[in-house]
């Protein structure tokens, strides 16, 4: 495809909203690089911006990664061309986590999702304020399964009593995290400490939220303080309902998978007025993550864990500036790649 038939405001506009994703402490630890001649975009990890004792194999990334894939790939629906992706297109290079390629100008193929999502992406946002415990409509249930089913992972919505199981599990992944001083640390990093200008990575505070007062729902705890008594704290739904993410298997492609399979559900859930946000922390210790399994033994990967109802929208998180995203890889050479990425559980 001549570079000519590609405006160049366009693919920024495309990154832009691959950049628009969701990330683990909003790291945003994804790059960019377009080349106009054929028509592809590669999609790379950008390792140092990963979390080094929080998510030492880059299962985390990886997910952040994919759903900037899902991003793009609906950005670029959106524009009228059709995206074809493939996940790790070179072993050699570890760090080139996929590669979308625009099909030609006249070819259009099935998108597998709905044309309101790329609205959806400007206006989804964490959401770890309490929510109102209305219940999700069964037809809401069911669409946001067929949107996990389209790329190539399952959403499996428990019934209370396992819910209050896989929070139990949840709130001691939280315990752990608070109590070891690495994670901590590594977690308040994050954070912004009223510094000027602020920086375009990380959280602010204004998107923290509180914690559960009647400590139901095991919010993650950013600044990771070991008295939790000293955070604000309100009442939250009596009944939450939490959405869990699965993977056949548990590979760096199944990773890259679940994170388009979640981003998928997550604009869909916003497009029909859902709020969500993100329950992690058991998914970081090894022995949690297999007990969060529903059938423990099989082939059956826990990926996230997906809180959901309707409530107030959540305070936005910063963004790096589109113009600086694709420009390290533009212009330089691929970044390092550390060795989460070469030693990932398979591909």
């Amino acid at each position: 495809m001549p570079s000519t038939t590609l405006d160049a405001v366009i693919p920024q506009t495309w990154v832009s909203a691959a950049a628009a994703a969701p990330s683990i402490h909003n790291t945003q630890p994804w790059a960019f690089r377009l080349d106009p001649g054929s028509g592809t975009f590669q999609v790379r990890a950008v390792p140092e911006r990963g979390l080094r004792y929080t998510d030492p194999a880059g299962r985390a990334l990886h997910l952040s990664v994919g759903a900037s894939l899902l991003n793009l790939r609906v950005a670029i629906a959106h524009g009228a061309r059709s995206p074809v992706g493939r996940l790790l297109p070179c072993p050699q290079d570890p760090g080139l986590l996929a590669v979308v390629r625009l099909a030609g100008p006249g070819v259009r193929r099935p998108t597998g999702h709905r044309a309101d999502l790329y609205e959806a992406i400007w206006r989804r946002h964490s959401s770890r304020l309490p929510f109102t415990g209305q219940p999700l409509p069964a037809y809401v249930r069911g669409e946001l399964g067929e949107a996990a089913r389209a790329e190539g992972a399952r959403l499996w919505f428990p019934d209370p009593v396992e819910t209050a199981r896989l929070l139990r599990l949840t709130a001691e992944g939280e315990r752990r995290n608070r109590a070891d001083p690495d994670r901590a640390a590594e977690s308040n990093r994050w954070v912004h400490q009223d510094l000027r200008p602020a920086p375009d990575t990380g959280l602010p505070r204004a998107v923290l939220g509180p914690q559960d007062a009647c400590e139901r729902i095991p919010l993650r705890d950013f600044t990771a303080r070991r008295h939790t008594a000293e955070l604000v704290a309100r009442p939250f739904e009596a009944e939450p309902v939490v959405a869990v993410l699965i993977t056949e298997h548990d590979r760096r492609a199944d990773w890259l998978r679940a994170g388009q399979a979640l981003q998928h559900v997550w604009l869909l859930a916003t497009a029909h007025g859902l709020r969500a946000s993100l329950l992690h922390q058991g998914l970081e210790w090894q022995d949690l993550r297999r007990s969060l399994s529903p059938t423990p033994g099989r082939t059956s990967h826990v990926q996230m864990l997906v809180r959901l109802g309707y409530g107030p929208e959540g305070a936005p998180s910063p963004r790096r500036d589109p113009g600086t995203v694709p420009d390290r890889v533009l212009t330089g050479r691929p970044p390092h790649t550390s060795t989460a990425l070469k030693k990932g559980t398979g591909r």
